[in-house]
């Protein structure tokens, strides 16, 4: 493997309100007016009508390249494929009833440490719910999730038991959505985890588990290492595994000689897949962000093209199959929340924040320094399937580990009531 390709492996896997004066809360102040205010303020989604018609302007005057020289994805979202979803999303999509999705929840403002942070929190109707905070990633949002609220906080109807339910607490990352765009550098990984913990004390929940996947996994990692008081234990499905030498073998090195064979196929897909330049997004992100945000910010196509080259998105037909989740709506929901917010840009900084980890390195990540029950979920789709040896060396307190049979690096998107079930038996004894 190419020294490149080894900085590719290590960048992944190291790795707004943005319309202030325009979107208001429940009471209809703005909230530029209780800015200073670190009280918990009702949030509803209004993107005006102006922003949405831009939107569509700017997609039917789109200016397009010539076809690509290939005939898959190699070099990118193919031309027909990206005209196809544009051309949807320009004429029949409707993102009022994206904005209907999230308003559908209970929604709120909080600031900690500065920022202003928009959230969902929905409380179960069971008693004794354990309290759930769940962090997305990049090119993820709110918008990921919100399809396991109710098989989390409704889980007997979703073929669980009352005593599985879970009070949900889904925040947006800063530079993310609805949350604050930082005007200064310092909010990595850590940080978040810090301010997570303020948010969900300021929630009123002493005790609570934490889950996440892509930066998310990230996050909650950090708060294992961190270890607040009342942080019972934390869920990934991207854990940081990859052993050093895991990672040696990345770098060109030999396959040790006891790993069984599942461990051999899943290290030399990985090393497929970083030779074919599937990481290749997150190292322009990693080193200029401000670049990549100046062109993709005045281009939904250039947006959607550059969001479509996430590998999560590679094998979903985006609408052909009506039974598929995410649908192609759910698809530009996610595609028009970052356009509308504006943060692309801001979205981008958590590769550049983060630029010198390896997310999925036990090294990287210290993972023998967390000190909270650790539960892991391996999804077959993803680019790096765990191994439940690397797991159990990573990760000291591992309380939990599971191989489902379907899903990919959104698989609560795709599968949540499967997602939902490896929630509840992951967190089974902590309660």
């Amino acid at each position: 493997m190419t020294k490149t390709t080894n900085i590719l492996a290590s960048t992944v896997i190291s790795g707004a309100l943005a319309l202030q004066g325009t979107m208001t809360n429940a009471q209809g102040t703005s909230h530029s007016d209780v800015r200073s205010s670190e009280s918990i303020r009702p949030f509803r989604v209004h993107i005006p009508n102006e922003e949405v018609k831009d939107l569509r302007k700017r997609i039917l005057n789109t200016r397009w390249p010539d076809k690509e020289t290939v005939a898959d994805q190699s070099q990118g979202a193919q031309l027909e494929t990206l005209k196809e979803l544009l051309l949807y999303w320009g004429s029949r999509y409707d993102w009022r009833k994206g904005e209907a999705k999230l308003n559908a929840f209970p929604q709120f403002i909080t600031k900690i440490d500065g920022l202003d942070f928009h959230f969902i929190h929905v409380k179960s109707r069971h008693p004794n719910a354990m309290p759930l905070i769940i962090t997305h990633g990049w090119p993820g949002s709110v918008f990921e999730q919100i399809k396991l609220i109710e098989p989390l906080t409704d889980p007997t109807r979703y073929g669980g038991k009352a005593e599985d339910a879970f009070d949900v607490v889904i925040p947006s990352l800063p530079g993310f959505g609805f949350s604050e765009r930082p005007s200064a550098a310092g909010w990595g990984l850590e940080r978040i985890g810090l301010a997570w913990n303020v948010l969900m004390k300021r929630l009123g929940y002493s005790r609570y588990v934490a889950q996440g996947g892509d930066w998310g996994a990230g996050v909650v990692e950090a708060m294992g290492r961190q270890a607040p008081a009342g942080l019972l234990g934390i869920h990934t499905n991207l854990p940081a595994v990859l052993l050093p030498e895991v990672e040696g073998v990345l770098g060109g090195g030999p396959i040790p000689a006891n790993f069984s064979e599942k461990e051999r196929s899943a290290i030399s897909d990985l090393g497929m897949y970083l030779r074919n330049g599937g990481l290749s997004y997150l190292v322009m992100m990693g080193a200029r962000p401000q670049a990549v945000g100046y062109g993709l910010t005045d281009s939904p196509a250039g947006l959607a093209g550059w969001m479509l080259v996430h590998s999560g998105f590679t094998k979903w037909t985006y609408g052909k199959d009506p039974k598929q989740s995410p649908t192609i709506d759910d698809v530009l929901d996610n595609f028009s929340l970052y356009w509308l917010t504006n943060t692309l840009a801001s979205s981008a900084r958590i590769y550049w924040e983060s630029r010198h980890l390896n997310l999925t390195s036990a090294t990287s990540q210290k993972t023998q320094e967390i000190s909270v029950p650790v539960a892991i979920t391996v999804f077959p789709d993803e680019v790096i399937r765990a191994q439940e040896a690397w797991a159990r060396r990573a990760f000291p307190k591992l309380t939990y580990f599971n191989e489902v049979d379907r899903g990919g690096h959104f698989a609560m998107w795709e599968y949540p009531e499967l997602f939902a079930t490896e929630l509840r038996a992951a967190f089974k004894s902590l309660r």
